[in-house]
Formats: C-alpha cells, sequence, structure tokens
C-alpha cells in the first residue's frame, strides 16, 4: 500500500539544509536523543525537504552505550565542526564522569568559534563546567537540580522544561527535547510545520520555555488540597534553612494541631517527618552527585552538626553518609 501524506510547504521557502551534531556522551539518555532526531526526521517527511540533517561524534569515535544499555555507532570522534552547525549534548545518568577533560577543553574551542550549543538533559551541568553557561539562564533534570545549584552559582538555574538563551540552549530531559525541537522547526520553517510535526508525533500538549518540567504538588503526592500543598511548597523552598511546624501553620491560616492532623490524614507522616524526608532526599543527591564534603551537604540541608545529620540519614536509609558515597564511587568503577 503506498504511502499517502500531505507535503506542508515551508514558510522559507527552499532553504539550506540545516546540520544538527548530536554529541553522544556516555550513558546518554535514549529518550531525549531520539526525540530530537525524531522531530528533524518528521520535519524533512511533512515537508518534502532536507531541511535538516544531523550526524552523530563522541570522545574516541567508534560505538557508545546509552543509559539502557543500547550502543549506538558513531559518525566520528570529537571533530571541527562549521560554524552554522547546532551542537547537541547529550548527557544522562553520571554526566560528571562523562565529562572528561578533553570533551570540556573540545567545547570550549567549538563555543569560541560562535557555535549554538544545547545540552538535553544533564548535558547542561557539561556547558556549566565548561564555563559556557556563566551569568545565562539554564535548565537540568529535576533530580539534578540541587546538586546544579550549589556547584554553579553563576548559573541562573530555571525549572523550565528548556530555556533559550542566545547560543546557548539546555533541556531538562525526557520528552522536552520535543518541545525544543518544535520550536526551532517553527523559528526556521513556520508554525504550520512545527504543527504537523507535532500531529505525526501525536504530541497534543506542546510546552514552551514558560513552563515548568515537574508536576505539581496535587499531582505528585495524589492529594489536592490547597492549604497541604501550599505548607510542602515552602518546605521545598526551604531546605537549608527550614521553616518550624508553627510558622508553617500560621502562614496558612491554620492551628499547628490542625496541620499535624492534615499531614496524618492525607500523607500518613507528621510534617516534622515528611520535612525531614525531603532533606534527607536533597541531601543523599548531593551526595552522589557534587564532590561536596559531607559537613557541606549536611548545612546545605538543614543540620546543624555533622552527627546530627549521619544518625537521622542512616535511620532513613540504613546507612551512614560516609558509606553511601563511598559505595556510589564504587558502583562508578565498575
Amino acid at each position: 500500500m503506498k504511502e499517502q501524506r500531505q507535503v506542508v510547504e515551508p514558510k522559507s521557502g527552499r532553504a539550506p539544509t540545516r546540520r544538527f551534531v548530536f554529541v553522544l556522551m556516555p550513558n546518554f539518555t535514549m529518550l531525549s536523543f531520539a526525540s530530537a532526531v525524531e522531530a528533524l526526521r518528521i520535519a524533512n517527511r511533512m515537508s518534502g525537504q532536507p531541511l535538516y540533517s544531523w550526524t552523530l561524534i563522541g570522545e574516541g569515535g567508534g560505538h557508545i552505550a546509552c543509559s539502557a544499555g543500547t550502543e549506538f555507532k558513531l559518525d566520528s570522534d570529537l571533530i571541527e565542526l562549521n560554524r552554522e552547525d547546532v551542537m547537541m549534548l547529550c548527557g544522562g545518568i553520571d554526566v560528571q564522569a562523562a565529562t572528561t577533560k578533553r570533551l570540556l577543553n573540545w567545547m570550549r574551542r567549538e563555543a569560541r568559534r560562535g557555535l549554538t550549543i544545547a545540552g538535553l538533559c544533564t548535558a547542561s551541568w557539561s556547558m556549566a563546567r565548561a564555563g559556557l553557561m556563566d551569568g545565562r539562564k539554564a535548565t537540568i533534570h529535576w533530580e539534578n537540580q540541587d546538586s546544579f545549584a550549589e556547584e554553579f552559582d553563576e548559573v541562573s538555574l530555571t525549572k523550565s522544561v528548556f530555556v533559550v538563551d542566545g547560543t546557548r540552549i539546555s533541556t531538562a530531559g525526557g520528552t522536552s527535547s520535543i518541545d525544543l525541537m518544535l520550536m526551532l522547526i517553527a523559528e526556521d520553517h513556520g508554525e504550520d510545520l512545527a504543527n504537523a510535526v507535532a500531529d505525526q508525533l501525536i504530541y497534543s500538549s506542546i510546552r514552551t520555555d514558560q513552563d515548568t518540567q515537574r508536576l505539581s504538588v496535587p499531582t505528585r503526592i495524589g492529594v489536592r488540597h490547597p492549604k497541604l500543598s501550599q505548607v510542602i511548597q515552602m518546605m521545598e523552598a526551604h531546605i537549608e534553612e527550614p521553616i518550624s511546624p508553627a510558622i508553617l501553620a500560621r502562614d496558612v491560616g491554620m492551628s499547628t494541631r490542625q496541620l499535624e492532623r492534615l499531614f496524618r490524614r492525607y500523607l500518613n507522616r507528621s510534617p516534622k517527618r515528611y520535612y525531614m524526608e525531603l532533606r534527607l532526599q536533597k541531601a543523599r543527591n548531593l551526595l552522589m552527585q557534587t564532590d561536596m564534603s559531607v559537613i557541606n551537604v549536611a548545612l546545605a540541608c538543614g543540620f546543624a552538626s555533622p552527627s546530627h545529620f549521619s544518625k537521622c540519614y542512616r535511620a532513613h536509609y540504613d546507612t551512614t553518609p560516609y558509606r553511601e558515597r563511598g559505595s556510589h564511587a564504587a558502583r562508578l568503577s565498575i
């Protein structure tokens, strides 16, 4: 059966092919990469023109595996790019280990030549490490937000699904690559083509850089109670300097006892316990993703002393902060 499709004429008419260079880093996230490539492929198909081309490169050339274990054949090593190219860094798990000295030097050299550089998923960490994001806005996957904020205070970190700041672009990972590529396609060739690509992807809720990446508090906790959501948002915003339950209750117009009952009813734990779990979760992220000392991690998560931090951490995770970091480092070396 012959395939039928309606060709969407780009507003640009016959345009030169724009090349995207995907730099695949070890353990990159396949979904972020594939979403971006598929959007480009479909744009070519729907327009009936080679509007976009792409190539896969990476340190050393050869083959590289994504975080799911699937291997990809690279077209080349880290080569000199054309100024008109768009560099798409593809990060994923353990981005710090994947960000080598050679990669950083190569990125800096290419950046000096004026290229547009994008970081998918966790790759904005690599861009920041290279000094390419100083004084700019950026985003990164929500799981890496805490460590990024602690390490790069010269970067204005947002919670958007993607951010475009001049020639520097970053995405939060997952399907946010689709949102970014649809925006770029619309800028290059018009909204009609971008919408046709979205339809082919069965992507009906296109997000912009004004949309945040995480689900709302009510959706995450499975409870729609405005005061409960408000208190949790306040807790999440004050990890380093925790707010007492009495002040939290007062700020939402209820008594401490009412707040206790609210948490017990909907979350089966006290406000104090829930707050502690939030702080320990951030602490675990910092231990896994940064080189911060355990003392500094403790302070960043609102613990006045390392001994109290260690006691609370062990009670929750059944291991000490020091052992947690040691076992994580051992897993990375395998």
